[in-house]
């Protein structure tokens, strides 16, 4: 087997291996440049390079244009894989390709090397812009909030953006590098969108993967800032599981997952109460929902697709939420709160809830960051929520607000 079949045959390894070597994953860390696509999740690390092929538009289901595309790739590669990212707006053009080679090690968190701290970020005067400003913001919070009290819908996810723009090109390795060493457990990405944009980012949140006969998604909903003090900081972990405005807000979303999942599944479990997970800036509230796939034909990306969006990114009813972010949102989402990931011809598959994120050009990066709106919503609260989510981009740049 050439070298290039052996780079993209590694993906088969579906987790890492009980002694995983030490640089495994970090190697191909490292190894990332711009035009470069990058992926890290709890299961495995993805470094590819080059375009074999482009997943092309057309009027077909985008999981079915995938899988046709990765069927005509079988011709030269011996295991052929997708990988890129998905708009909010499914209809709008996607970044998926079929790489001409993928490096495959484990998971970065397996990986002793991960725990070296990353350089820290350089000085650099970044002009910031803010959209909307937080003022206003709040107000269609507060607009948002009289309306579900009328009964006209039950949740709205609203979004605000933050542009950072430097007189020099931006380093985008070292970027990925202290995101990634930040939360080694999460989903790492880098990934070209189209010519000098580069969508990055670190989300902790898993829309669905397959393996096999096995379906796992991971909803988040409800979340509160953490605290640099530690009795401070359990005591909002603490507080989140008693919430009832945050339990009710992910419950919606659980629920939502359950049924999609469910079209797919001939048995799924859904645990009673959610649990937390942490980043480095925030608490969230988790379900783990996992299901025995009855249609083996349905590929991760088709089931993820059916999911999207899920109300933890747009709102319910579905259609209506979408129709208040349209009117409230100032700015086109673009790839935020999309879809990022990788897939197989078998259709195995991880696929990410694009959060945590932003996309950069030559000198500039645009940043977004969302909060999950309902009837208990307080503007005030919202605002700062979304101020601490911006902080995983922040500190990865060196930037404050």
């Amino acid at each position: 087997m050439s070298t290039a079949a052996h780079e993209v045959a590694t993906h088969r390894t579906s987790a890492a291996p009980a002694h995983p070597s030490v640089g495994a994953a970090t190697s191909l860390l490292d190894a990332y440049r711009p035009g470069d696509r990058f992926l890290a999740t709890p299961t495995r690390t993805l470094l590819a390079r080059g375009v074999h092929q482009r997943v092309p538009e057309g009027s077909q289901p985008l999981a079915h244009r995938v899988a046709t595309a990765l069927d005509d790739a079988r011709s030269s590669q011996s295991a052929p894989l997708v990988m890129g990212a998905i708009p909010f707006d499914q209809s709008a053009p996607s970044a998926l390709v079929i790489p001409k080679t993928v490096r495959s090690g484990p998971a970065l968190a397996a990986d002793p090397l991960i725990a070296l701290p990353a350089e820290s970020a350089p000085a650099v005067d970044w002009e910031i812009r803010t959209e909307p400003e937080p003022e206003a913001y709040a107000k269609g919070v507060a607009a948002a909030v009289d309306r579900m009290w009328r009964g006209e819908f039950s949740k709205v996810v609203l979004a605000r953006t933050l542009t950072l723009s430097s007189g020099n090109p931006l380093d985008l390795p070292p970027m990925v590098q202290r995101l990634a060493r930040r939360d080694p457990s999460g989903y790492t990405f880098a990934l070209p969108t189209s010519p000098g944009r580069t969508l990055l980012g670190a989300s902790p949140e898993l829309l669905v993967s397959r393996r096999g006969e096995l379906l796992v998604a991971n909803p988040l909903a409800g979340s509160v800032p953490r605290s640099p003090d530690l009795a401070e900081d359990v005591r909002r972990a603490a507080g989140l599981l008693q919430s009832a405005k945050d339990l009710h807000e992910h419950a919606v979303v659980v629920d939502a997952v359950h049924q999609g999942m469910g079209r797919f599944c001939h048995r799924i479990d859904v645990p009673a109460r959610p649990t937390l997970i942490r980043t480095a800036t925030m608490w969230h509230l988790s379900t783990t929902v996992t299901g025995v796939l009855a249609t083996p034909e349905a590929s991760a990306l088709e089931i993820a697709c059916a999911l999207h969006p899920t109300p933890a990114v747009c709102g319910t009813p579905t259609a209506l939420a979408r129709e208040v972010i349209g009117e409230t949102e100032t700015f086109d989402r673009g790839f935020f709160t999309g879809i990022v990931g990788w897939g197989t011809p078998e259709g195995d598959g991880e696929w990410v809830v694009t959060i945590r994120c932003a996309e950069a050009t030559e000198r500039s990066m645009r940043l977004y960051a969302g909060a999950g709106v309902v009837a208990a919503s307080e503007p005030e609260a919202e605002t700062a929520e979304t101020a601490a989510k911006f902080h995983t981009f922040l500190n990865a740049v060196g930037a404050q607000l």
